[in-house]
């Protein structure tokens, strides 16, 4: 059973940083990526996510949304099976519940869909960023 576990969340203050970390079990494919998303206080279904990043572990591609672009960076460790987001010079605005999602087979990079949110197979819990001061 594919499984995903974020972590790192929590208060920062505006100018501040944190380490999200997405722990993947129960999946083993090379062609897999990850997206992280993330959905704003108020806000309730799946495609109303907002993709911010993408690794992928086949190539090593990234993408980033330009909201985050030269403050998010996004990693991947395959024999660790994890995949890291860390975020610099936080905003207000960058408060939300964060998500890590698999995508299974490379679909979204196929479609040219990276931060879509419809593409992707499975999702974790989310971890919540509140960026405040």
């Amino acid at each position: 059973q594919v499984q995903l576990v974020e972590s790192g969340g929590g208060l920062v203050q505006p100018g501040g940083s944190l380490r999200l970390s997405c722990a993947i079990s129960g999946f083993i494919k090379d062609t897999y990526a990850i997206g992280w998303f993330r959905q704003a206080p108020g806000t309730e279904r799946e495609e109303e996510r907002e993709g911010v990043a993408y690794f992928s572990f086949n190539d090593g591609k990234t993408v980033y949304a330009d909201s985050v672009k030269g403050r998010f960076t996004t990693s991947g460790d395959n024999a660790k099976s994890t995949v890291d987001l860390q975020m610099n010079s936080l905003k207000p605005e960058d408060t939300a519940i964060y998500y890590c999602a698999l995508d299974r087979y490379g679909t979204a990079q196929k479609m040219d869909r990276p931060l879509n949110p419809l593409v992707y197979d499975d999702w974790g819990q989310g971890t919540r960023v509140t960026v405040s001061s």
